[in-house]
């Protein structure tokens, strides 16, 4: 006990594992959690007296869009400061590693343009091990766990077309696969919405989730359709996981439009049935009532056959634009409630005396197919229905940005800044979900998901990944109209055992490891 680092006094811990709270002191060494109790005497290099708030372990984002941000500021200002201390990237199937022989990177790195908000970041790596390196000469202040995603797999493989994957090039995409799982990675993850990865059928997806299963990794799901084709999405999900027997994650689960509000009831209905028949199988949300993605998700998928060079390509078409242009007339989601850097597409629409899907293409011309939108038509009882199911956990969807650096411009999801805290302060206790309830939620569940044993709670042994709160200020300030805005209440965030923010100010500190599932880091 003589070499202890820092001691929290008189905090309320809650640990993670769901149980209530309970009045205990922390001691801190070697990166580890040493002890947990009433530690009268023992004597630290760092003492803080946290009384009156809370200790609990620091968030593990399952699902988040950090791929290349963390690259380009390892600091990980809008996620550490709101006490996320693990990023799970390679979400949507948006992923950036493996790039095979004779890939076409210039096509890859457009279609992955979502994730790509630093032209700056060089993409020196090939495989999987190169790009973990990266990240860890990056000396990111947060841990990062990798999936792999399914566009970079296809894209190297079968290329940009609308058409099946033939024997040998899906042998070679289960192949690419396991390499990356060998090389650490937590699982996969697919984006049904995302050419080319919306071409693949359910042959291509079983033999993914097989492999999954064969190495007892997570398969994460960005799902076909969120709207009129919920519930058949979810089912292919479902019938997927049963057949393959892998542990299945569907992603940032939603109803969109209003004509399919009570969807994601009826989703959880599926899903729960499928647990009850041995399917290891959860979901994953966030506390917002829009989503954030590429623009491009809008157009349909016959038009982004090829890639993305070949969808600039078609928009030039008159006869191209008609009949988009008709295929959104019906769209569940208006031009009302979609907003590109801040502004709705019905706007600049009656500004420009033009409709809403021609606002739309030209802005993707304009973009080179790069622009994204934030999509509104989500129901509050939809979201509560996810949030307070036993088989949700936290994921914000969002990136580590940094405010003062390249990937601080534009209006982004305030998400990204203020997911976790928001949580706290609105759907924690009074809001609904016991406190014990929501930390879990957001720690030892996702950790478990991905298979991170050594993350996600507290008790001795652990990795010292740690959060400090009040839970009287907790609460986020980020909005859709200012989202760049750290939250409040956030006291300290150690990261294997090393402050990385103290009473808000961010220390510089870099102690992030890259993780791989099962593993004592």
């Amino acid at each position: 006990m003589s070499a202890v680092d820092l001691l929290l006094r008189g905090g309320l811990v809650v640990d993670g594992s769901g149980a209530p709270g309970r009045p205990a002191d922390v001691a801190v060494a070697a990166g580890r959690v040493l002890a947990v109790g009433a530690l009268d005497g023992l004597a630290a290099r760092r003492e803080v007296d946290v009384t009156g708030q809370v200790v609990c372990p620091g968030f593990v984002d399952l699902h988040s869009h950090s791929d290349l941000t963390l690259l380009s500021s390892p600091a990980a200002h809008s996620k550490v400061r709101q006490g996320v201390t693990t990023e799970v990237v390679g979400n949507c199937g948006l992923g950036v590693a493996p790039l095979a022989d004779g890939l076409d990177l210039a096509a890859l790195r457009g279609a992955v343009s979502y994730l790509d908000l630093d032209p700056a970041v060089a993409w020196r790596w090939r495989d999987l091990a190169g790009y973990r390196d990266a990240l860890a000469a990056a000396r990111p202040s947060v841990n990062v766990a990798t999936l792999v995603g399914h566009l970079p797999l296809r894209a190297g493989t079968v290329g940009f077309a609308d058409r099946p994957a033939s024997a040998a090039e899906l042998d070679r995409i289960c192949g690419l696969l396991a390499d990356a799982f060998g090389a650490g990675a937590a699982g996969l993850s697919t984006g049904l919405v995302y050419a080319p990865a919306c071409y693949a059928g359910d042959d291509e997806l079983l033999a993914l989730g097989r492999v999954a299963a064969a190495h007892d990794r997570v398969f994460a799901w960005h799902l076909r359709d969120y709207a009129d084709g919920l519930l058949d999405s979810v089912r292919q999900a479902l019938r997927v996981a049963e057949r393959s027997g892998c542990r299945t994650q569907l992603s940032h689960l939603a109803a969109v439009g209003r004509r399919n509000w009570g969807g994601v009831a009826r989703a959880l209905e599926l899903v729960s049935a499928a647990h009850g028949r041995g399917v290891d199988v959860a979901v994953d949300g966030y506390p917002y009532l829009a989503g954030n993605a590429s623009l491009s998700q809008l157009m349909p998928a016959w038009a982004q056959d090829g890639g993305g060079a070949a969808l600039l390509g078609r928009l030039r078409r008159p006869a191209v634009r008609a009949r988009i242009r008709a295929e959104l007339g019906d769209a569940p989601v208006g031009w009302d409630e979609i907003y590109v850097d801040g502004r709705s597409v019905a706007a600049l629409a009656a500004e420009q005396d033009r409709a809403g899907a021609d606002v739309v293409m030209d802005l993707l011309q304009a973009t080179g197919n790069s622009a994204t939108m934030v999509a509104f038509g989500r129901s509050e009882d939809d979201l509560r229905a996810l949030l307070g199911h036993p088989l949700s956990v936290i994921g914000s969807d969002g990136f580590a940005l940094d405010p003062a650096g390249p990937t601080g411009g534009g209006v982004p999801h305030p998400r990204s800044y203020g997911c976790y805290p928001r949580v706290l302060a609105r759907y924690a206790g009074a809001g609904g979900v016991p406190l014990p309830e929501a930390v879990a939620k957001c720690t030892a569940r996702p950790a478990a998901r991905i298979g991170l044993t050594d993350r996600g709670s507290i008790a001795p042994g652990r990795a010292a990944d740690l959060l400090v709160f009040d839970p009287a200020r907790i609460t986020d300030r980020a909005t859709f109209h200012a989202p760049q805005r750290y939250p409040d209440g956030i006291r300290l965030v150690v990261v294997n055992g090393t402050t990385v923010v103290d009473n808000g100010r961010h220390t510089g500190a870099g102690p992030g490891l890259v993780l791989a599932p099962g593993l004592r880091e």
